[in-house]
C-alpha cells in the first residue's frame, strides 16, 4: 500500500477566510482534534502575519507531538526565519515557502522577471535548508504557469533541498483532466522528480477542489492539503472529509493508496471547527451535513429498510456520528456521564469533567432527558468559558417585554471579583439586553453581522444555540451561547464575541505601545 498524506491547512488558509478566526485555545483545541484525526501534517499558521501568529503556531508546535508541524513562509529571509523560530520545537517541523509562477502573479502582484523568480526560488529554498531537512515548495498560481517555466522551477526547488513540491491551484481554475496531466507531466518531465513527494492544494472557486485534489493523486501526487469543511480563501479549499471518504469508499478507483485518517473522528473535527467559527454545515454538505444520511423520499425510504446499501454508500458511524442516540437524566451521576462521554470519543480531565457534569446537573433540571446531541453541545461549549481568558462572565439578567411597551433589560457581568450591573431599553428583550452589555463592557464601534438560532435536540425544552459575529475594523468576532433560555443563551452569545473584541482591541493598544 502506498499512503496518501494529509497536509490539513484549517488553521492557515481555513482561519484566514473572512469570518472564521480563532483565539490560540480555539487554535489548540482544532489542533487536538486533528491529532486525534491523524493527521499527517498540521500547517498551524502564518508566522510572520502577526505575534498572535507566531504565538499560536509555536504553541502548537510545542503541543502536539503525532503530527509534522508547518509555518507557512513567502520565499525572503525574514519569513523564513520566523517560520523556523516559530516551529523548530516541534517534534517533527517543517517550513512551508512560496513563490508565485503564473505569469500574471509574476508581472501585476510581485514585478519579478522569471529569471528573478529562479533565483529566489534556490536562493530561499537554500537558506530553508540550513534550519531543517522538511522542506515544502509550492509553486503558487500553478495551474495558470507555463509548463516550461514550472519544470525548471521544480528542478531548482529540489536540487536546493525541497523535499515536498506543491502545486497549488490557487484560484480553483483548473480541471480534473488538467490537474492529472499537470502532476504526471511535472513527475515525468523534472529530472530529480524522485528526490520529492508531489502534492496538490486545491480551492473551490468552481466546485471542484475535491475532484481536482483527487485527480491530482490520480497524476502521482502523494499529499492532499485540505481543510476541515472546506474553509478557506473565496470559496475555500478542498474538503478533508471529502477528500479522505472519496479514496476510502472508493477503493477500486484508488487501488493500493490509502490515508492514515481515523475517519470515526471526522464528526467531531467538523463540529468542533463549525463551533468555533459560529456557523452550522449547509444541510447538504457532504460527509457531516444534517441530510447526509436521511432520507424522505418513499422509495429510498423502502431501500434503506430492506438494505442499507441500496441508498448509502458509507454509514454514518464510518464518520463518527452516533446513531444509538441514548439518553441520561437527573438521575444519572457522574461516573454514568463520564462513561457516555467516553463512548463518545471525549476524554475530559477531572476539572474539564466536573464542569460539564455541573453544566449537565443544570440541564437535567430544565429538560427530562438529555441527549448525545446536548452533551456533545456542553462539551464543545465547555472550551469557550471566559472564565479562562479573563473576559466578562454573565452574572443575572432580567428583562421586561409586552408587545406594547419598550423592551427594558438590566445585565449584571462579573470580571473576575467585580461586578458591574447596568439597565437599557431596546427594540425587543434581546437588544435591550445587548445594549446593557455595551453600557457595561463600552467596546469600539461594531455592526453585527450574524444573529442565529440553532436547535440543539428535538422537543419545546431543546437546548438552543445562538451565534452572533460582530464586525470591527474589517475584522470578524464571534460567539456563541448555550442554554434552554434563548435570551440568555444570546446574551452568552454576545458577551462572548464581545471578549474576543475586547482582547483584539487591548492587544492592539499593546502592539502600537511597544512601536
Amino acid at each position: 500500500m502506498s499512503q496518501v498524506k494529509i497536509f490539513d491547512t484549517t488553521l492557515r488558509d481555513g482561519e484566514q477566510s473572512p469570518g472564521c478566526s480563532m483565539n490560540l485555545k480555539e487554535k489548540l483545541e482544532v489542533a487536538k482534534c486533528l491529532e486525534r484525526l491523524k493527521v499527517d501534517i498540521i500547517e498551524a499558521g502564518f508566522a510572520i502575519s502577526s505575534p498572535g501568529d507566531f504565538e499560536s503556531v509555536s504553541k502548537v508546535a510545542e503541543v502536539i507531538k503525532d503530527c509534522t508541524v508547518a509555518s507557512l513562509a513567502r520565499a525572503n529571509v525574514q519569513d523564513i526565519d520566523c517560520a523556523w523560530d516559530a516551529v523548530k520545537h516541534a517534534a517533527d517541523p517543517r517550513i512551508h515557502l512560496f513563490i508565485a509562477t503564473s505569469p500574471v502573479h509574476m508581472e501585476y502582484k510581485l514585478k519579478m522577471t522569471p529569471d528573478e523568480v529562479l533565483e529566489a526560488t534556490a536562493a530561499m529554498v537554500a537558506h530553508a535548508h540550513k534550519y531543517c531537512s522538511n522542506i515544502e515548495f509550492s509553486a503558487e498560481d500553478a495551474t495558470r504557469s507555463d509548463p516550461e517555466f514550472l519544470v525548471k522551477v521544480v528542478e531548482t526547488a529540489i536540487a536546493n533541498g525541497a523535499t515536498v513540491i506543491n502545486l497549488p491551484d490557487t484560484v480553483g481554475y483548473t480541471t480534473p483532466d488538467e490537474m492529472r496531466a499537470l502532476i504526471a507531466q511535472m513527475i515525468e518531465r523534472v529530472p530529480n522528480a524522485h528526490k520529492a513527494e508531489f502534492s496538490v492544494h486545491c480551492h473551490n472557486d468552481l466546485g471542484m477542489a475535491t475532484a481536482n485534489s483527487l485527480a491530482g493523486v490520480m497524476g502521482g501526487a502523494r499529499q492532499i492539503e485540505c481543510t476541515i469543511n472546506g474553509l478557506g480563501e473565496r470559496a475555500g479549499n478542498a474538503s478533508m472529509e471529502e477528500c479522505v471518504m472519496a479514496m476510502r469508499t472508493r477503493r477500486d478507483c484508488f487501488e493500493g493508496l490509502e490515508t492514515r485518517i481515523d475517519t470515526t473522528q471526522i464528526y467531531r473535527a467538523s463540529k468542533t471547527v463549525y463551533n468555533i467559527i459560529g456557523q452550522t454545515p449547509p444541510l447538504n454538505k457532504p460527509i457531516v451535513g444534517r441530510n447526509a444520511f436521511l432520507h424522505e423520499a418513499g422509495i429510498h425510504q423502502h431501500g434503506v429498510l430492506c438494505n442499507k446499501k441500496t441508498y448509502e454508500i458509507l454509514t454514518p458511524e464510518a464518520v463518527g456520528i452516533r446513531t444509538d442516540n441514548l439518553v441520561l437524566g437527573k438521575h444519572s451521576g457522574k461516573h454514568a456521564l463520564e462513561s457516555r462521554l467516553k463512548q463518545m470519543g471525549y476524554e475530559l480531565t477531572p476539572e474539564e469533567l466536573k464542569s460539564c457534569f455541573d453544566e449537565f446537573k443544570v440541564l437535567c433540571d430544565k429538560k427530562k432527558d438529555v441527549t448525545d446531541d446536548d452533551l456533545e453541545a456542553i462539551v464543545t461549549h465547555a472550551s469557550t468559558d471566559s472564565a479562562e481568558t479573563g473576559g466578562y462572565e454573565l452574572d443575572w439578567f432580567a428583562v421586561h417585554t409586552t408587545n406594547f411597551t419598550t423592551a427594558t433589560a438590566t445585565v449584571s457581568l462579573k470580571r473576575g471579583e467585580e461586578k458591574f450591573e447596568q439597565v437599557s431599553l431596546g427594540d425587543g428583550p434581546i437588544d435591550a439586553a445587548f445594549n446593557a452589555v455595551d453600557l457595561i463592557t463600552k467596546p469600539m464601534q461594531h455592526t453585527f453581522e450574524l444573529y442565529r438560532i440553532n436547535s440543539i435536540s428535538k422537543g419545546k425544552d431543546t437546548l438552543g444555540e445562538v451565534s452572533v459575529k460582530l464586525m470591527a475594523e474589517s475584522r470578524t468576532f464571534s460567539g456563541r451561547g448555550l442554554s434552554t433560555d434563548i435570551i440568555e443563551a444570546s446574551i452568552l452569545a454576545y458577551v462572548s464575541a464581545v471578549n474576543r473584541l475586547l482582547s483584539y482591541t487591548e492587544r492592539r493598544k499593546r502592539e502600537a505601545e511597544k512601536q
